[in-house]
């Protein structure tokens, strides 16, 4: 199996995983504990959206696609 991320929670007594998974006996694995710093997580989401605002301005210049010298084969477009 490839590394995945899985989300879960502690219930008081266990680590539960939030989705259905299969795993082999002795698959091993890291835990890693996430803050419940509700004020803190608000902090880093609004300096992102600050930035990603400064990265893509409402008078950002469109470039056409023509300007592409050498297409990506893998890009699917949405």
């Amino acid at each position: 199996m490839n590394n995945v991320s899985i989300r879960a929670h502690f219930d008081g007594k266990r680590i539960l995983l939030d989705e259905p998974v299969e795993l082999e006996p002795n698959t091993q694995l890291i835990v890693t504990v996430l803050s419940n710093n509700d004020l803190e997580r608000e902090s880093w989401l609004h300096v992102s959206a600050e930035k990603l605002k400064e990265a893509f301005a409402e008078d950002e210049t469109e470039y056409p696609s023509s300007l592409i010298k050498e297409p990506n084969p893998e890009y699917e477009r949405k």
